[in-house]
């Protein structure tokens, strides 16, 4: 015959037995000044005799201090998510907490229960750097079982456009500005190499990036030449690229980020394409690399760090309304103009 397994004792079960509301066992639980010793004893006492553990989420609503973040990511190694993950990791220091990282694999199958299984106990407040498919997973996982501790990191979708759990890196209007920096050299069009996004439909997902591009394009009466798309890593960019560099006709390449522009390049140098003499290239994001390759890159910078910071401190103020909701702090995108783009060649 099998054992029911014994109820974990709640807050209320402790009240009751020490005599005491809910709200004072919480005070005791959070090491407030304001009890009574002889409570807090009786307290104390009630909560080792029934073996009560406090909810972490509860603490931190009830005006404890939560001591942990866990951030859930799909790829440390691309300069967007380091970089915010490093902004994070500075806030959370600043303020005595400690941060854990959890990598989301683009290849696996993430289930509701596997995502839940990452975070170290319930309500453990959590920031989400969602770019992709498995990080768009977690957000609507997270937001089911504990929105009031999550933050994400991400692109606006049109159901959550203005969200108070949300820091959206709307990156359309530097894609368009890049855009037409290209037409205004005076290229006839500008082909688009995308990075993976989790957005749109199956058939035709398009970044804010990409859409920026896009509208460009259109505002400005030129053909739309079909997106070509790269998974994220240079080698899978190289191979999408290269049909696109070695027709001649190309002259001008918006790449998603400065990886797939690296690829780019060095697909324009193995088929002879002078940079930017006959093909311009422009990538998206600033990585330090891109100020050191030859010739150095033209790219968008974004405020990855600032933006990593500002999640944290979002994170803070929705688990204790008595911090300060913080003001947007990083600065707005913009295109850096290096050695990688110029005029089409005289025809």
């Amino acid at each position: 015959m099998s054992v029911e397994p014994k109820k974990a004792a709640s807050i209320w079960d402790v009240a009751k037995l020490a005599g005491v509301s809910h709200q004072t066992v919480s005070r005791v639980v959070n090491s407030s000044p304001r009890v009574a010793p002889t409570t807090r004893d009786r307290v104390l006492a009630a909560i080792e005799e029934l073996g009560y553990r406090p909810n972490r989420l509860a603490r931190t609503l009830a005006g404890g201090a939560a001591q942990s973040v866990t951030v859930l990511t799909a790829d440390t190694s691309l300069y967007g998510s380091e970089a915010s993950l490093r902004g994070i990791e500075k806030a959370a220091r600043a303020a005595g907490w400690s941060v854990s990282i959890s990598v989301l694999d683009p290849d696996e199958t993430h289930s509701d229960a596997s995502i839940i299984a990452r975070l170290p106990r319930a309500g453990e407040p959590t920031i989400i750097v969602a770019h992709d498919d498995a990080g768009m997973r977690a957000r609507r996982t997270l937001l089911a079982a504990q929105p009031q501790a999550l933050v994400a990191i991400g692109e606006y979708t049109g159901d959550h456009y203005d969200e108070p759990w949300l820091i959206g890196l709307d990156d359309g209007q530097i894609a368009a500005e890049a855009t037409r920096y290209l037409l205004g050299l005076g290229h006839q069009t500008v082909h688009h190499l995308a990075i993976p996004t989790a957005l749109g439909t199956e058939a035709d997902r398009k970044s804010h990036r990409a859409e920026g591009w896009a509208d460009a394009l259109r505002e400005a009466g030129r053909t739309l030449p079909p997106m070509v798309h790269s998974g994220w890593t240079i080698s899978e960019a190289f191979e999408a690229v290269r049909p696109l560099v070695e027709d001649r006709s190309v002259t001008a390449i918006l790449c998603g980020n400065d990886d797939l522009a690296l690829a780019t390049l060095r697909a324009a140098y193995l088929t002879g394409r002078d940079v930017p003499g006959d093909l311009s290239i422009v990538g998206f994001d600033n990585a330090p690399f891109s100020a050191y390759t030859t010739p150095a890159l033209t790219t968008v910078n974004q405020d990855f760090e600032n933006v990593g910071r500002g999640a944290f401190e979002l994170l803070r103020h929705r688990l204790d309304s008595s911090v300060p909701k913080p003001a947007p702090a990083w600065r707005a995108p913009e295109l850096v103009i290096r050695e990688t783009s110029g005029p089409p060649p005289s025809r």
